[in-house]
């Protein structure tokens, strides 16, 4: 209470008020001329430009409001400025900058200066060639990460991989991201991946910020060892519109250290969907290979069937039984034409029966000497013995006389 009594207080916004009155009221900060090199341009939405100028020994916050920048060029990182304009203060921030109005162009600054200098060195080392350039793996089991383990960067790579690939381990070789210690634990970090991680693909990555903070990814150690990685890698430093050396050396470059987190990782919804439709397939297909195993079973089965000796043997008294009763059927037949055959031959032999002609009064003549028929008056002569075989008997003779047919027919009959 007795310090309260006997000091003045006065209110942030009183002295900031202050602050501003007197830039305001200095002429030589109202009319001011400044040197320096352009670095973290932003154009912002409202059409505002903010961007820093910076030389060896300090940096200056530097806004063009969008009635003042029109016609004017754009301005890049690392260029070299002469900048027009007055001194204020921003009270909500509490920040001085100098609001310019107009500028003029010096040239490249000195940290753009050698950034292009290794960047023809590096290009004609022949280490930004497409063709040098690796595939990055689909589905890596594991990750690799080379940034701050403090940086936002980390944080949100760490949330994009959780999202999109959970199954990937995530390898950390931390390392500092900004300073003149930077490079060296950059080169460290990627030869530890190299050498004992087991990491399929490396992610190089950095947040935003001025080409200072970015300037340790510009060191050609740095650039040598990522081309020198055998592990494929990948980039995310910066904004989308930051460029630097180790952005050209990697096999690829992601606009962000969140788009980098996920050009290493697929996205595993998709994945999932895959897959889904993968065993969908693989259980049609196993279906399908079942069905035809059965099928194939069920022939190999009634093969075997056919094939046992049981039925080998019930086919063979089947085609015997057949056969017998095919035999049965072509003797039959054959009986049946047979007896046809001598049913006819019967009648016709009794058609031809002697025995027919002698019961109409004929009789059979043969001699008795040899019992030879006789057919004919010379086959006889008296006093040849004849006998005669009539329809109910025989009667034994004598011929007397023989006479042709001509001299029988005049006269009477002969005498036998």
């Amino acid at each position: 209470m007795a310090i309260q009594a006997a000091m003045q207080f006065y209110s942030v916004g009183a002295v900031v008020r202050y602050l501003r009155d007197m830039l305001e009221f200095d002429e030589q900060l109202q009319d001011l001329w400044v040197r320096g090199e352009v670095s973290q341009f932003t154009n912002a939405a409202s059409g505002h430009w903010y961007f820093n100028l910076k030389d060896d020994e300090g940096l200056l916050r530097c806004v063009i409001y969008r009635q003042r920048n029109a016609g004017l060029p754009r301005l890049s990182p690392g260029q070299e400025i002469f900048a027009h304009g007055k001194m204020t203060l921003y009270p909500p921030r509490g920040e001085m900058q100098l609001t310019v109005d107009q500028i003029e162009d010096v040239g490249v600054g000195a940290l753009y200066q050698r950034f292009l200098a290794l960047k023809e060195e590096l290009e004609e080392l022949g280490l930004f060639e497409v063709e040098r350039k690796r595939p990055i793996p689909v589905s890596p089991a594991a990750i690799g990460l080379v940034t701050s383990a403090d940086a936002a960067a980390l944080r949100d790579i760490i949330r994009t991989l959780r999202l999109r690939w959970p199954l990937a381990r995530v390898l950390l070789a931390p390392t500092l991201v900004q300073g003149d210690k930077a490079p060296q634990q950059i080169v460290q970090a990627l030869a530890h991946l190299n050498q004992h991680a087991g990491a399929e693909v490396i992610v190089i990555a950095r947040g935003g910020g001025s080409i200072e903070d970015l300037w340790a990814f510009n060191d050609r150690a740095v650039a040598l060892a990522i081309a020198n990685s055998r592990i494929p890698t990948v980039t995310g430093i910066g904004h989308e519109t930051d460029f630097t050396i180790a952005d050209f050396v990697a096999d690829l470059r992601a606009a962000t250290p969140t788009a980098a987190a996920v050009a290493v990782s697929p996205d595993i919804t998709g994945l999932r969907a895959l897959v889904d439709d993968g065993r969908l397939h693989l259980l049609s297909a196993i279906h399908d290979r079942l069905d035809q195993q059965r099928d194939d079973l069920s022939t190999a089965l009634h093969r075997l069937e056919r094939e046992h000796p049981r039925a080998q043997h019930d086919r063979a008294r089947q085609q015997l039984a057949e056969a017998v009763a095919d035999l049965r059927r072509q003797l039959a037949h054959r009986l049946a034409l047979e007896h046809e055959r001598l049913s006819g031959a019967a009648l016709r032999l009794q058609s031809l029966s002697p025995l027919l002609t002698m019961a109409r009064g004929y009789a059979a003549i043969t001699r008795d000497r040899d019992s030879a028929p006789v057919a004919s008056i010379a086959d006889v002569a008296p006093p040849e013995a004849i006998t005669l075989r009539l329809r109910d008997g025989e009667v034994g003779a004598t011929v007397t006389t023989t006479r042709p047919l001509a001299e029988a027919a005049g006269g009477g009959p002969s005498a036998v």
